[in-house]
Order: structure tokens, then sequence, then C-alpha cells
């Protein structure tokens, strides 16, 4: 019977994936591949939908919905005043254009910068796609490499390792531990500066090996016709000096790390601060704001709806039996919270759904073991970013479809740059959190 509980856990699980990987949305497979679960261990199909289901869509969504609101109206804001785009052509002006690798490691650099700022990813893809394309032309760089340098700046040290950031998966732990935004710098630093070095070298190798087959930045026969697929919405423009653009991600940043400011005032606030400094930038402004507002939906939905199934697996034996052998893994129970957590957003494809389950479910065992909070927040933090970026990943799915590539293209780069360099980095961060906290 173990053995069978165990098996469901994972045929939900392939399900998920293959249903993701055929282009259905998780708001319709969560609840799916939670009936299957249902069916398959004979629970009862209204009860657990409407208790477990259900509870676990709405405790996360009261939790964390104005925080994805005020988030995605920021993101909005600097979206459409132009001070995204000011930012990455100042980042651009100072590493220059010069060669071929100057130009990936400014791809890098401008959406570390946006990101760490509080720019959402979806906001970053869009501004930087119009600056990234006739960069990648005029040098000949294969296109496909963007998707190294896009993912390595948007989806690693800035999402889950640099303490101060206001990415949501260092924001759900802090429910859950009673921390901040800052826990365990030391474990995130040393992970970031892993995780760059690993992905610089990448990058390097990737370029270098890219070259000696003679590829080119037409090389690929689905590009010829897809450079009138990207527009300059920013084309005639007037945009806010690079300065005036760096105001409000600046504000954010320092009401929430130097001023120890709650998450959501401080998104609160910044929302304000953007809304007076690029109001003469900003043409639609009514639009702007209910756009910023509605992009709100999709995100939260989504992972409240991947929370949702999880809190139908947790109530499984299954799952029970699973946690009992994480919790068996010799050594530090570090280890067993980094890959129940890295697990989860794996089998899910979003490191805020997986990071979501794993602290619902499993957060309060760990407090109990009298382990660090802040520790915990981080290791748990670090587990989310890495094998979230499986191929069914939502993140992963639109941003090749925008910039015209197929997973065959590409997604090798996302593979090494997103899930390889995290684990890889995930090593020293648990090594000091298990011999000196």
């Amino acid at each position: 019977m173990e053995f069978w509980g165990v098996a469901v856990v994972f045929i939900s699980l392939a399900l998920l994936i293959f249903l993701a990987l055929r282009g259905f949305s998780i708001i319709i497979i969560a609840p799916i591949a939670s009936l299957v679960v249902i069916f398959l261990t004979q629970m009862p199909v209204l009860e657990t939908m409407q208790e477990n289901y259900m509870t676990g869509f709405v405790n996360f969504a009261k939790n964390f919905y104005l925080i994805f609101l005020f988030a995605a109206m920021f993101g909005k804001f600097m979206e459409d005043s132009g001070a995204a785009r000011s930012i990455a052509e100042g980042i651009l002006k100072v590493i220059g254009r010069g060669s071929k690798f100057n130009v990936l490691i400014a791809i890098v650099v401008i959406c570390a910068l946006l990101t760490y700022g509080g720019i959402n990813v979806f906001v970053v893809i869009f501004a930087i796609l119009p600056i990234a394309k006739p960069l990648f032309k005029e040098l000949d760089i294969p296109w496909h490499l963007f998707m190294a340098a896009y993912f390595f700046g948007v989806a690693t040290f800035t999402m889950t390792m640099l303490p101060g950031t206001p990415a949501i998966q260092n924001v759900i732990p802090i429910k859950y531990f009673g921390t901040d935004v800052m826990a365990a710098p030391l474990l995130g630093i040393v992970a970031a500066i892993t995780v760059i070095a690993f992905n610089v070298l990448y990058l390097k190798r990737a370029l270098k090996k890219s070259e000696a087959k003679g590829e080119t930045y037409l090389s690929m026969k689905n590009l010829e016709n897809s450079d009138t697929e990207i527009k300059d919405q920013y084309e005639g423009k007037k945009l806010p000096h690079f300065f005036l653009s760096m105001v409000p991600p600046a504000f954010l940043l320092i009401t929430l790390n130097v001023f120890k400011m709650e998450v959501l005032y401080t998104l609160m606030l910044s929302v304000l601060v953007c809304l007076v400094v690029f109001w003469p930038y900003i043409d639609k402004k009514i639009q702007t704001i209910n756009v910023g507002a509605k992009n709100t939906v999709l995100p939260i939905v989504n992972t409240s709806a991947d929370v949702g199934y999880g809190a139908v697996i947790a109530a499984t034996a299954g799952f029970a039996v699973i946690s009992g052998w994480l919790a068996d893994i010799p050594g530090s129970p570090l280890i067993s919270l980094y890959l129940a957590t890295t697990f989860l957003a794996g089998i899910t494809g979003s490191a805020s759904g997986g990071l979501g389950i794993a602290m619902e479910t499993l957060s309060s065992t760990y407090i109990n073991l009298g382990l660090d909070p802040e520790v915990l927040h981080r290791v748990a933090a670090i587990a989310s970013g890495g094998f979230d970026a499986l191929p069914h990943n939502g993140a992963v799915i639109t941003a090749l479809a925008v910039a015209g590539l197929t997973h065959k293209d590409a997604y090798k780069h996302i593979f090494i740059t997103c899930v390889i360099g995290p684990v890889v980095a995930a090593v020293p961060a648990l090594l000091i959190g298990i011999f000196f906290y």
C-alpha cells in the first residue's frame, strides 16, 4: 500500500509535467492532477477538493495577493514609463558593445539589476529584447545564446540568493519563519558568487564553442523572418534619465533593507514613488494602472493553483512516506529541506509554487527542530531556484516563445545556467549552514 501511495504521487507529477509541456495552463492542470490523486487513492472527491485543494489555494492567495499586486504595478510603471529601458541603455553604455562576450555580460547585468530592483521577469524580457536583437545581429552572435545570458541574469542569484532581493521567492519564507529579506546573508552571498563564477565560465565556453562551429545570428532557420516580431515600443518616445529611472528601485531596496520596512508597505510606497516620478513619461496613466493590476491575476492564480495541488498531495499517505524518506536522509536536516523544496519546485515547474507548497507543508517541522530560522529561510529560497527551470516551467516556455526560439534551439543553455548552476551554488551554502550555524 505504501508503494502505491508513492506511485500515485509520481503518476500525478508525470501527468502535470506532460500536460504543461503540451501548453496547458497550470490553472487547469493542477485540479486535474489533484483529481487523479483523489481517484487513485480513493479519497473523498468533494471534501478533498473543497477542504484541501481550495484551502491551500486560498491561504496562499490570502497571504501573498497584495504583494503580487503591488509588485506587478511597480513593474508596469517601470515598463510603460521607459525607465526599465533607460536603465538597460545606461548599463550597456558602461559595459560597452565592443565584443560578443561584452554584450552577453551586459545582458546579464541589465537583467540582474532590473530584477534585483523589483521588476518582474516578464517585464524584463520585453525591455531587453529590442536592445538585444539588434546587438546580436550587429555582432553576429548566435541568437540562441541570448537565453543563456537572459536566464542567468533574471533567474539565479537575484531571484533566490542575494540577501535583500524583493523577489517573491525571498519573500514567501518570511511568513513562515518570521525572518526578513536579509536572512542569512553569508549563505546567500556565497551561493551568488558561486553561481556567477559558474555561469560566466559557461557563457565563455558556449560562445567559444559556437564560434568554433561557425554559427551566426541567422544560422537557425526559424530566425530568418523573426526580426519583424520584436517591435521597439520606445521608438520615438522620450525616456526618463538613467538616474531618475533608478530612483524607484533604489527607494524600494533602501526601505526594504536599510529601514527594514515590511515588504507590503515597501511595495505600496514604491508604487507611489513611481507614480510621482514617472507621471510625465506615462502616456495612458489609467491604462497603466489597470493593466498593472490585471497582471497580478495570472501569477497569483498560477501559484495558488500549484499550492492547492500540493495541499492535496500533502494529504496522501504517499507524501507521508516521501516526507519520512527525506527526514531520514543522513546528515543535517538542512539537506532534507533543500531536497524537499527543490523536488517540489521541479515537479510543479515553479519556484514560487514549489516553495509555497514546501512552506505550507514542511516549515513547522523544521522550526520545531530548533534550527536557525534565517538559515532555513535562505536554504529554502535557494532550493526553490534550480529544478523549477525544467522544460515545463511557465517562464521558460514564455521566454522562448517571445524570443522566437524553441526548446531544441536554446533549452540546453537554460538547463545549465538555471538548473545546474544553482544546484552547484547550493553546495557551499549548505556547507556553511551546516557547519557554522
